[in-house]
């Protein structure tokens, strides 16, 4: 019932309108599941650093091999640096595919709003016409209804005054 009142101009720009959002989630969806993805690796990679070097200075056996463990606690600063370098490369990718989708579907949102502007202008104007017309008609009907009116009263005086006057 509702769907017969949609234009079919109208159906168009809203699929139109509706592919993009859908591809936009998308391509947002696939990003920040690789994101997570990454999030995770930097914790486990960072964990398994941080469990190495703990174990490297509790297995430490004389103050010499402690501060030689101490020396290289710098745990996740290479992990840091691959993460930093992932997620730009991550964010940059996101980037393209968005303006690709973008690209891809903005024109055809366009071409169809364009066809449901005119089409709105289309029938403004038609209904605009038949409005003016059914006016038009009203307007009509009230002068002809008027005359008739006005030509009997007109008659009905006349022959009065003429009664009053002697011949």
């Amino acid at each position: 019932m509702f769907s017969n009142s949609i234009s079919p101009a109208l159906k168009s720009h809203l699929e139109a309108q509706l592919n993009f959002a859908t591809e936009l989630s998308r391509k947002m969806f696939d990003t920040a599941q690789k994101m997570s993805e990454l999030h995770l690796r930097l914790a486990q990679d960072l964990f398994q650093e941080c469990s190495n070097t703990s174990q490297q200075l509790l297995c430490a056996r004389d103050t010499g091999e402690l501060l030689s463990a101490a020396a290289q606690l710098q745990p996740g600063g290479a992990t840091l640096r691959q993460y930093q370098q992932q997620l730009g490369n991550l964010v940059a990718h996101a980037n393209v595919e968005m303006n690709r989708a973008a690209e891809t579907h903005i024109p055809e949102a366009s071409r169809t709003a364009v066809a449901f502007a005119d089409e709105v202008v289309r029938k403004t104007a038609e209904e605009t016409e038949k409005a003016t017309q059914r006016q038009r008609e009203l307007i009509e009907k009230m002068h002809a209804g008027g005359h008739r009116d006005g030509a009997g009263a007109g008659q009905g005086r006349d022959n009065g005054r003429h009664a009053d006057q002697p011949h």
